[in-house]
């Protein structure tokens, strides 16, 4: 249903943040499915083996996680959001839900009237809380529900998720 009304319509931006490149590669196939473009959600320091390091308390990814109000800065953007009507917004799951990084984002632009569609990858995490999570955030926004990936789906299983 969805990739069938899109073919007419405005372009579709996918969206993520990937901190080892299972989101990169999952977002490029979604990106390929529904023949949209592709933007990488880029730290302004980019995280190390260390920063992500979730058993130490003191690492960026966990002081990040504990403080909510956190928003790591990411590099600017030319993105004109008004050539889009529907964004997919990808990230890794951290704690349980979405990293601090995508908040950053969110707030970088004003979504007013766009379908938004989380996807996260994770090996074992669920999406329901990020899900959750973002539309307590940010309440005002369109979001569909999402899908958590692995990373080893295919084209097909995309494109039945998309049209599901």
């Amino acid at each position: 249903m969805f990739l069938e009304q899109r073919r007419d319509e405005m372009k579709v931006l996918v969206c993520y943040f990937s901190a080892s490149g299972v989101t990169k590669k999952v977002a490029e196939n979604i990106a390929t499915v529904v023949n949209g473009d592709l933007f990488e959600i880029k730290p302004v320091c980019k995280y190390t083996d260390e920063d992500l390091d979730w058993n130490n308390s003191q690492s960026r990814s966990s002081l990040e996680m504990s403080d909510k109000s956190s928003r790591p800065q990411i590099e600017k953007s030319n993105i004109n959001i008004s050539n889009y009507d529907t964004v997919l917004i990808g990230f890794p799951i951290w704690w349980y839900t979405f990293p601090t990084i995508i908040s950053t984002f969110i707030e970088s632009i004003d979504f007013t009237g766009i379908t938004l569609i989380p996807f996260c990858t994770s090996g074992g995490s669920s999406m329901e809380k990020s899900e959750a999570d973002l539309r307590r955030a940010y309440p005002n926004y369109n979001w569909k529900s999402g899908k958590r990936l692995t990373g080893r789906e295919d084209s097909n299983f995309i494109n039945n998720w998309l049209n599901n």
